[in-house]
């Protein structure tokens, strides 16, 4: 296997492929103002194995088209909608966020947790804009730092795993110079990196090395997300992911 089939392999089983939590979702529902009964149309950009989706499908009166580039994971999804109960409110379809078959003005909501860095954050919020209605809500979480300065390893360490990395005040500027009205912001808190995605993942390193003989290049990507871990145990007081919601504006 290469690198990619690698971590599909590994992330493919999990319920999250990055940092997020079901309270923190419906905390974003809530800053945004949604309306639970309102029927609404809804782009899930980024959905992985569907954390959001699902949680999207269960509070919401919604159809929600859940967008990933990988099939796999979409596969799950569906699975994962049929058992909860949902699979009449969640539509799959495997796309790159840099190419979506979407009309203008189609949605009333997109969301996107975790996955905006695929496409970069400024280009991603300028985008995906015209996919919104008139007031529609963008609602993403993006890498973020959390203190003016920072230790300049870090720092290194960010100006090449994501160059785009930025305080909250910059991410919130890029949405007011990119036609949109703030409505809100907030961190995700630690559980939602350990708990919910670090602890679960470690976990299931013993089995991933099993079914790939134990290979160097499985080994490889072990270490690499030990080496993740300690990087965000040693300073996670400098970065997280803040939660952005913001409405398209008329200008």
């Amino acid at each position: 296997m290469d690198e990619f089939e690698l971590l599909l392999d590994l992330h493919k089983g999990a319920g999250r492929q990055g940092p997020g939590g079901d309270s923190e979702t419906e905390k974003a529902i809530e800053l945004a103002g949604i309306d639970r009964n309102s029927p609404l149309k809804i782009a899930d950009i980024g959905c992985g194995t569907g954390a959001s989706t699902l949680t999207l499908a269960r509070l919401l009166d919604a159809k929600i088209t859940a967008v990933d580039f990988v099939q796999d994971f979409l596969d799950v999804l569906a699975t994962r909608a049929e058992s909860n109960g949902v699979d009449d409110k969640v539509t799959q379809l495997c796309a790159s966020m840099e190419q979506l078959p979407f009309e203008n003005e189609e949605f009333d909501v997109i969301w996107s947790e975790g996955a905006i860095y695929n496409i970069g954050f400024e280009k991603g919020v300028v985008d995906w804009r015209r996919y919104l209605k008139p007031d529609g809500l963008l609602v993403v979480s993006e890498i973020t730092w959390l203190t003016k300065t920072r230790p300049p390893e870090l720092n290194a360490y960010w100006d090449v795993a994501y160059p785009e990395i930025d305080t909250a005040s910059a991410k919130i500027k890029v949405l007011e110079d990119r036609g949109y009205t703030p409505v809100g912001y907030f961190v995700l808190p630690e559980y939602c990196w350990l708990d919910n995605y670090y602890m679960p993942m470690l976990r299931r390193l013993d089995e991933f090395l099993a079914r790939n003989g134990n290979s160097e290049e499985a080994r490889a990507i072990v270490q690499a997300e030990h080496d993740e871990i300690e990087l965000y145990e040693k300073y996670k007081a400098y970065f997280g992911y803040g939660v952005y919601v913001a409405r398209k504006s008329d200008v």
